[in-house]
């Protein structure tokens, strides 16, 4: 089968399509044909290796786990003795996050990592939906507490997660404020964004405006600044974004509770929980995806790059012909 893969770490210029040997369900495993697979800021901190987690998750020296590419939508092909849930021919999707190996023809999942995937719903859609959506599900509806009619901050709105934090954050009639590049702020307020925040002209931390909840998907911003832009009582919710940052959110949670009524959070993600909700939500027309473009396995470097650049607006998907 084709996959792509890096055998040491770097830009997208490393990465290679090679003919590797096709795996073999286990168990309690199925093997799915993938037809889309979703970038996620994991591939591309991954295939650089730039932070420690990182290198301690891939291998220190050179990546142990060779195969990228986490959220998957395909067919299922095979299915291992054990596994009872799926059948041959049916069409899931999932987060195969520790695992990985999507960017191939081929992968093998364990059953409790996919659900099954709406006949409406395209496998670009779904390999779109995993990751990103469950970061801000879980950001937004399990860590966050969102409540009817709060003011929410979401940094970061226009990417992956922030699209689908968005479409969440409308079933709670929140009043949204989006920050992000002044290129997606029209699709922000075309979304239900009543204001917008350019990032490189304003920071929302050194405004007056005080928010109930703010989703940061970059942290990009000191945590201590961040919490200066609550209300009394707000939560400041973070989801990914600078390692360096998280790392202080961890710290300095303790404190600020200590000395005000501000809650900060960090979200450990739990992979796929929720997803058959997110299906409700579709097949409902509820929430769509977002996707700015779609790839083919060929040009699996080039999605690397445009995703990099930071200027997508929601996901960024490769097919696999």
């Amino acid at each position: 089968m084709k996959a792509v893969i890096f055998t040491k770490y770097g830009s997208p210029d490393v990465l290679e399509l090679r003919e590797v040997q096709k795996p073999a369900p286990k168990d309690d495993e199925v093997l799915v044909r993938v037809h889309a697979v979703s970038l996620n800021d994991w591939d591309v901190g991954a295939l650089g290796g730039t932070d420690f987690v990182n290198r301690l998750i891939f291998g220190l020296v050179s990546p142990k786990k060779q195969i990228l590419g986490s959220d998957v939508a395909g067919r299922v092909e095979a299915v291992g003795r054990n596994a009872k849930q799926f059948r041959t021919g049916d069409e899931v999707f999932g987060d195969l996050s520790g695992e990985w190996g999507g960017f191939a023809e081929y992968v093998c999942a364990r059953e409790n990592a996919l659900v099954l995937k709406p006949p409406t719903m395209t496998f670009e859609q779904a390999a779109a939906l995993p990751q990103a959506a469950m970061l801000a599900l879980q950001g937004l509806r399990d860590i966050g507490r969102i409540k009817s009619g709060q003011s929410l901050l979401i940094n970061g709105a226009g990417g992956g997660v922030g699209t689908f934090a968005m479409q969440i954050a409308k079933l709670y009639r929140a009043e949204i404020t989006a920050v992000d590049s002044g290129s997606k702020l029209d699709m922000l307020r075309s979304m239900g964004a009543k204001h917008v925040i350019d990032y490189t002209q304003e920071d929302f931390t050194r405004s007056a405006q005080r928010y109930d909840l703010i989703l940061d998907v970059k942290t990009s911003r000191s945590i201590f600044d961040c919490a200066r832009a609550l209300s009394p009582h707000g939560t400041y919710v973070t989801v990914g974004g600078s390692m360096p940052r998280l790392f202080q959110g961890l710290l300095s949670w303790p404190w600020i509770a200590m000395t005000t009524s501000k809650r900060i959070r960090v979200l450990a993600l739990k992979p796929n929980k929720g997803l058959a909700y997110m299906n409700e939500l579709f097949e409902a027309g509820t929430v769509v995806p977002v996707i700015d473009r779609s790839y083919e396995l060929t040009q699996i470097a080039e999605a690397f790059r445009h995703f990099g650049a930071g200027q997508h607006k929601g996901k960024v998907v490769v097919t696999v012909r």
